[in-house]
């Protein structure tokens, strides 16, 4: 297993990447409709409320992760405090599921995004309970 593990910001040049892993059927069963989240996931690459990154172990794109300001657009998480942020995060590469740690890069986003003053407090979840949901 590979023990290095870095982000990188999400690019255009990314697209054909996302649109690959989301039509994977394990991003399938925790995305939905792949055409319906590559437009979200693209569309959202100039959105300011949301930072989008790229996982790596060692120099192998492997996940997804993207960090959001909670507004009126996602009230999936119910009332939340000003300045929360949202995180969710795939694992794109089937071969990865078992042997990523994409739930310690969670935490260290959520440490870097702690850092940012506007940054008070972040939730994530998974969509739907599951085993797999265990990163």
């Amino acid at each position: 297993m590979t023990s290095s593990y870095t982000f990188r910001p999400m690019t255009v040049t990314d697209l054909p990447l996302i649109r690959r892993w989301l039509g994977e059927a394990h991003v399938r069963e925790w995305w939905g409709d792949p055409d319906e989240q590559f437009a979200l996931v693209s569309g959202d690459l100039d959105e300011p409320a949301m930072d989008q990154f790229i996982v790596l172990a060692g120099m192998r794109p492997f996940g997804y992760l993207q960090c959001y300001s909670l507004t009126a657009w996602n009230t999936g998480f119910g009332p939340q405090p000003e300045r929360t942020r949202g995180i969710d995060q795939f694992i794109g590469e089937s071969d990865m599921i078992a042997r990523s740690r994409l739930g310690v890069h969670s935490r260290i986003c959520r440490r870097a995004v702690a850092a940012r003053p506007a940054a008070l407090r972040h939730r994530s979840r998974p969509a739907q309970p599951a085993r797999r949901a265990r990163l």
